[in-house]
């Protein structure tokens, strides 16, 4: 039987960058969602073991669905005791539904399939409506408290970067991140917009080889590697007067690096759209952002005041990355269009020079003037 090192965490987005191929995970992580169980996937675990329900019933959360397709085994249900007594680096051995330690002991939960993991989404999608009915009511809720978004200016930070009519492609690393970013590489390159990427959304750049010009966030889902890459560094820090400050400056000066703070209301990524909008971008291109009902109940927001109210302050200004790749694409598809007919047109008139006399003289004409020309 196989052994594995186990690595465990509270925190999925911590736990993937410890993770090596044929590690066993262990999450404590309610309601698995799709970037988690992404994550996971792309560390090759050999399985995951949940000590909490991975679907609590919520809602249709997607991500034991996604664990099982990539046929990574899913054990649920272990416990908050098993989880704290489980040793981080442990040799263990996967059997059925339970893992083994070396010196015996066994963490027991229930191993799931894709036929329960379909019984258990069916159910949770009869809760949706409840669901949609709390988030409505949360979201009206701090539309009240949070309006100043529309006509509050922003206190903004000093950037070396320059924002003023350029195009600012903003990264998160939400769902779907890699194909938007796939969709734009000729947009990119020919556009070079400003690349501003939120927390994760930085090593989402660097995994494609790009290197964000500025990062803002609260810098607790970045790498290292990431907030070291040269980029301009924001940290999204709470309301001023909020007693709770910016946190993420803490990682910050342990890193002994420079950041600048923006106080503002609302989530990472609505603070990276008005920061652009303020700093005269032309337009801004979203990759990977969050804005249906199943996106923000993955995050474990409970409204989407902040979202809402960032979309009517920025307007049209704000366009989605598979709307931009398209049009691009469309650009680029008329052009060539316009190449075939003009080769088309080209190539009835090469024949005649080729094939009658006078054309050929013509020809053979051009070639010894070009000859004398150039020698």
């Amino acid at each position: 039987m196989t052994t594995h090192r186990l690595r465990k965490d509270r925190k999925t987005k911590n736990l993937v960058r410890r993770l090596h191929p044929g590690d066993i995970a262990l999450i404590h992580h309610a309601d698995l969602d799709t970037t988690a169980a992404r994550a996971l996937i792309e560390c090759k675990v050999a399985a995951v073991v949940n000590a909490v329900p991975s679907i609590s019933g919520r809602y249709p959360n997607r991500g034991p669905s996604l664990l099982l397709e990539a046929q990574i085994p899913l054990i649920e249900g272990v416990g908050e005791e098993a989880f704290w007594q489980a040793t981080e680096g442990a040799e263990v051995t996967l059997h059925e539904d339970c893992l083994r330690f070396e010196n015996g002991e066994c963490i027991a939960g229930t191993r799931a399939t894709v036929e329960s993991v379909a019984l258990l989404l069916a159910e949770a999608q009869k809760n949706l409506n409840h669901e949609l009915d709390l988030f409505a009511r949360n979201t009206l809720e701090f539309l009240n408290e949070e309006r100043s978004l529309l006509f509050a200016p922003l206190e903004l930070p000093t950037l070396k970067t320059k924002f003023a009519n350029r195009h600012v492609l903003i990264v998160v690393r939400g769902e779907n991140y890699k194909a938007d970013l796939a969709l734009l590489k000729e947009y990119m390159r020919d556009v070079r917009p400003v690349l501003l990427a939120v927390d994760g959304g930085a090593d989402a750049l660097l995994e494609v080889r790009l290197r964000p010009d500025v990062i803002l966030g609260d810098m607790d889902s970045i790498s290292d590697n990431a907030l070291r890459c040269g980029a301009e560094l924001v940290v999204h820090g709470y309301v001023k007067g909020d007693s709770r400050g910016a946190p993420g400056m803490e990682r910050i000066l342990q890193l002994k690096l420079s950041a600048q703070v923006l106080h503002a209301s609302g989530t990472s990524e609505d603070v990276a759209m008005l920061l652009a909008d303020e700093l005269g971008a032309q337009l801004i291109v979203a990759v990977g952002t969050h804005f249906s009902l199943v996106d923000f109940l993955d995050k474990g927001r409970k409204g989407m005041a902040s979202t809402f109210l960032t979309r009517l302050r920025i307007g049209s200004k704000l366009v989605d990355a598979k709307g931009i790749a398209r049009l691009w694409a469309q650009s680029h598809a008329r052009w060539s269009e316009i190449l075939i007919l003009i080769g088309a047109a080209i190539t009835p008139i090469v024949a005649v020079l080729l094939l009658s006399p006078m054309g050929r003289n013509l020809l053979q004409t051009l070639r010894v003037w070009f000859h004398f020309q150039f020698r």
